[in-house]
């Protein structure tokens, strides 16, 4: 067997501390895949004297001196998040000619064309499997086995928070906050939720998704985001009476003119696949001209499962190392531009509260026809007979987000209209 590869661990919280113990547990099986011996070196943390008795590492190993100890190893696993100082660490991780591990959606999201090409530069593996939906074997895939085949479009559930939380308020009819404050208490949530509710979490995701599947560099900052803070329990309803679910999607797509990547709460028929992913789990739904519709599905999140996605790189970035070869580099020569979300086609639910008077529909129906956007479905609801108020939801066919978003700001303004009450994305209708 070969000489001991050394690991270098960049932090050591749940997840460090789960993939520290299997170096430990696993350590013969994990030798023998990689053909040979996977030597923890030291562990980057920042504060050396907490005590970390789940992580099963000695004491003598943590270190706040990451910058000497990402210099000195073979390997480095990344698993601090932030872009600070985690993309210095890599940096100099890579210079130093060290395969690099990592689970930082945020970075790669932000900055990962600049590590895609300090890794080619030096010959050396960078690996995120774990960056998006946790266990759930997805990007190796894209990169590799579907490499041959041409990715249309890429629909998922990459968080599971709001999943858990959008699921818990259609079975139960519970209102948005207090499923947050119960996803908080049993840990589906962080104390601060924000990067999960307003979606920024599963932008990063949506970034690094588009990026791969369409060959084109595709940024955070090129993802649209809306998260699900705005949605309401009577948006639930509204979704269950049209046999809808709501979900937060990540949503990206090949289109002759270009490719489009955007997050937001959506309409999903309870026919689709997505729909029944229930509590905090992932899916990803992919469309391809050759392999047709495949579904990825599993647990997106928590200790165990992400530590499974990086040992899988570890294995495969140490056999690298032993035998020689590497792991797929960036692909973006297809150089396609990114659209704006004011280009991408979408369809809306709209739910209009309108006077209940002669001749509003046909006043509704044009503010839709001057937009060119036409309407699928229409239904009343329940009239507010006492405000001299009817409901009316419509849901659209597919049209450009800026006649959409055109055609509700108009409605607005329409003497007729009491209220917009609720303007929801739909996919799959």
């Amino acid at each position: 067997m070969a000489k001991p590869l050394r690991v270098a661990l960049l932090g050591c919280g749940v997840v460090g501390s789960a993939v520290a113990r299997q170096l430990t547990d696993d350590a013969a099986d994990l030798a023998a895949r990689v053909g040979a011996p996977l030597e923890l070196i030291g562990v980057a943390v920042r504060d050396v004297t907490k005590p970390r008795p789940e992580s099963g590492v000695p004491p003598e190993l943590f270190t706040t001196d990451a910058e000497s100890l990402v210099s000195n190893a073979d390997l480095v696993v990344e698993l601090m998040g932030g872009l600070e100082p985690a993309r210095t660490l890599l940096l100099r991780a890579i210079e130093h000619g060290a395969a690099v591990i990592t689970a930082n959606k945020a970075l790669l999201g932000a900055d990962g064309p600049r590590l895609y090409a300090a890794a080619d530069a030096r010959n050396v593996d960078l690996s995120f499997e774990a960056s998006v939906a946790g266990a759930i074997p997805l990007l190796r895939p894209l990169r590799e086995s579907l490499a041959g085949d041409d990715v249309q479009r890429v629909m998922g559930i990459v968080n599971g928070t709001t999943n858990y939380i959008l699921d818990k308020m259609d079975r139960t009819g519970a209102a948005l906050p207090d499923v947050l404050a119960e996803a908080q208490e049993l840990g589906y949530a962080e104390a601060d939720p924000t990067a999960d509710v307003e979606g920024h979490d599963a932008q990063a995701k949506a970034a690094i998704l588009a990026s791969l599947a369409f060959h084109t560099r595709v940024s955070s900052d090129d993802v649209y985001c809306e998260g699900i803070m705005a949605i309401t329990d009577a948006d639930i309803r509204d979704a269950r009476k049209i046999g809808c679910v709501v979900k937060l999607l990540a949503i990206c797509e090949r289109t002759s003119d270009g490719v489009s990547a955007r997050v937001h709460p959506t309409l999903v028929p309870r026919s689709h696949p997505l729909a029944s992913v229930h509590d905090a789990f992932n899916a990803v739904f992919l469309e391809t001209a050759l392999a047709g519709e495949l579904m990825f599905y599993g647990q997106g999140a928590g200790a165990a499962p992400t530590a499974s996605a990086v040992l899988g790189d570890l294995v495969q970035a140490g056999r690298h190392r032993v035998v020689g070869g590497h792991g797929p580099r960036e692909s973006a020569y297809a150089e396609l531009p990114v659209l704006p979300i004011a280009r991408t086609q979408t369809s809306y639910f709209i739910r209009l509260d309108v006077l209940d008077r002669p001749g509003v529909l046909a006043r509704v129906a044009n503010v839709f026809g001057a937009h060119d956007v036409s309407i699928e479905s229409m239904r009343q609801g329940v009239r507010r007979s006492e405000e001299g108020l009817a409901i009316l939801q419509l849901v659209t066919n597919q049209a450009a987000d800026e006649a959409l978003v055109a055609t509700v700001e108009e409605l607005r303004k329409l003497d007729d209209v009491h209220e917009v009450s609720s303007v929801l994305r739909v996919e799959g209708m």
